[in-house]
């Protein structure tokens, strides 16, 4: 969908350069999506913090997800 949005000149140079991208479009497109995922794991960690969800994970069990020797 396109839109017009005014950005401030600093923050799109930001957000080109944070994201890498070389065009405006799809450098603000992958920051919004970025934010989206930020904000999901967010609510969903203040839930875990909370005792509001059944995740049941020991960190042991985290642990073994991941092969921590590995660079």
């Amino acid at each position: 969908m396109r839109i017009t949005v005014d950005i401030e000149p600093q923050k799109l140079h930001s957000i080109i350069k944070l994201t890498r991208q070389t065009k405006k479009s799809p450098a603000v497109g992958q920051a919004l999506d970025e934010f989206i995922e930020h904000r999901r794991r967010q609510g969903f960690l203040a839930k875990v913090m909370a005792g509001e969800t059944d995740y049941r994970a020991s960190n042991d069990d985290l642990e073994s997800l991941t092969d921590l020797s590995q660079p």
